[in-house]
């Protein structure tokens, strides 16, 4: 009764998730397909606690409540802009979760395969499961446990470093230590060695010095990456953390666990290889962390960044019949999304045209700016992707940029040897005029030089995003 009671709570859970996953493609949809993955979450851990060879109940509850408490005291204290780190850092710990129960597994395995039949028989929950595994079984099964083991790790010490880089606390430029991708291609080689060695019964400790390598490679993969590909980083490391559930699924017997696995880590592969295309990147490259990168030096820029104040944006906005403005991370870290709405309102209500451009990568992880925008209640229909935008730049009296720099950036077009070339970017500096709001001078995240704030007509306009933005609010009629 149990079990066809957690088969088909397992079921309706798999359906719920598929739904919640489908309704993350819209806007609208997005927060109905939150509630449609937390209700399919609940009844997943419900069916779970008391199916087949549950036990521990009061440890379990415990272990769920703590869970539940620091995930909401978490939730409540991180801001918008630092969502792309949380959600390397939730990677991460799915990666360990993968780690331990591989682990665990190898125990149990090896605890069963020293009794004798009479003790086979006594055995209870994931003991008795393997106790009744024949030889083949044993073998997939090492087979199960060497890939969640390996992917997890890699998953592990690949998000820390991402969740690092990210909150700033790890340097954004792509670093290797010398051999580069030999070191990654060497260690993948003895991981893979180890692994057969396990497979075929070396013993535990292949199991640990692979788990060590493995955390090696994840480590230089991602320290090898530079800031310009960190969305992508993020996405790829969410399909990691999908194999390695799922791989912890085959290795539970758990059905669900493996369909919810292999959800995410094939949405996390098709997202990763959208937002290569989307940046000319190649997505072996990419997640091979850099390999084949431009080596040469960049293009030197000319010039100087010409300031100006607000009552000159001011003026040419009033002025203008077409805006456009382009948000970037700046305006996350601001918090200026709703200062923007209000100047968006304001200049509509002047009879101007204003819309929106959104590169595929703008921010730190895929669909920030939307999520920012549609908070402050900006129209949908105003808010229009790179391909449907790009060229209305010619024909555009002013651009807006508000704290973002790669995606805007000539250079991709321009320079063969800068470490975004071929990116497809938003082509505003042919707006007659272009308004870039920055904190200062410098080259931002990624560390890349931007020709676009030495452009004849370009103005810097500097300072807090939200506080330059809301200097413009009065001056608008």
């Amino acid at each position: 009764m149990a079990y066809g009671f957690t088969t088909a709570a397992y079921v309706v859970a798999a359906v719920l998730f598929i739904l919640s996953l489908g309704g993350l493609s819209g806007q609208e949809s997005a927060k109905r397909a939150v509630w449609y993955g937390i209700a399919g979450m609940a009844l997943a851990v419900f069916a779970t606690l008391i199916g087949p060879g549950a036990g521990n109940w009061a440890l379990s509850v415990v272990l769920v409540v703590a869970g539940g408490a620091i995930g909401w005291f978490v939730a409540q204290r991180v801001q918008m802009t630092e969502m792309p780190q949380l959600v390397a850092a939730m990677h991460s710990l799915v990666g360990l979760a993968a780690v331990f129960v591989g682990f665990n597994a190898d125990l149990e395995l090896g605890r069963v395969l020293r009794l004798d039949e009479a003790g086979r028989a006594a055995l209870e929950g994931f003991a008795a499961v393997i106790a009744k595994k024949d030889a083949v079984e044993v073998a997939i099964l090492r087979v199960e446990v060497f890939l969640g083991v390996f992917i997890g790790a890699i998953t592990f010490t690949g998000s820390v470093i991402a969740f690092g880089k990210l909150a700033g606390k790890v340097d954004g430029k792509a670093k290797k230590l010398p051999g580069g991708h030999a070191l990654n291609a060497g260690a993948a080689l003895a991981s893979l060695t180890l692994g057969v060695m396990y497979f075929n019964g070396a013993g535990v400790w292949t199991l640990v010095l692979m788990t060590l390598l493995a955390f090696f490679i994840g480590y230089h993969l991602i320290m090898g990456i530079g800031g310009a590909d960190m969305p992508v980083v993020v996405s790829m490391l969410n399909s990691y953390s999908g194999w390695a559930a799922a791989a912890i699924g085959f290795t539970l017997g758990n059905d669900l666990l493996i369909v919810v696995g292999a959800l995410v880590g094939a949405s996390g592969a098709i997202l990763s290889y959208i937002m290569c295309k989307a940046m000319n990147r190649h997505f072996v490259s990419v997640i091979l962390g850099g390999f084949g990168a431009t080596t040469g030096p960049a293009m030197e820029v000319e010039g100087e960044q010409i300031a100006i104040d607000a009552e000159g944006v001011a003026s040419a906005l009033n002025d203008a019949d077409s805006v456009i403005i382009v948000p970037g991370y700046g305006m996350a870290v601001a918090q200026a999304q709703q200062s923007v709405s209000e100047l968006t309102r304001k200049l509509r209500a002047a009879g101007k045209e204003v819309r929106f451009a959104i590169h595929p990568v703008a921010g730190r992880l895929p669909g920030h700016m939307n999520v920012l925008l549609a908070e402050a209640k900006v129209p949908y229909d105003i808010v229009l992707e790179m391909d449907e935008i790009n060229e209305d730049f010619p024909s555009t009296d002013v651009v807006i940029v508000i704290g973002s720099n790669d995606i805007v950036n000539p250079a991709a077009q321009e320079d063969p040897n800068s470490p975004i070339a071929g990116m497809p970017v938003l082509e505003v500096w042919k707006a007659k005029q272009v308004f870039v709001s920055k904190r200062g001078q410098g080259t931002g995240y990624s560390g890349i030089e931007n020709p676009l704030f030495y452009k004849d007509n370009t103005r810097m306009f500097y300072g807090d995003a939200k506080a330059s933005i809301d200097s413009l609010l009065p001056l608008i009629h």
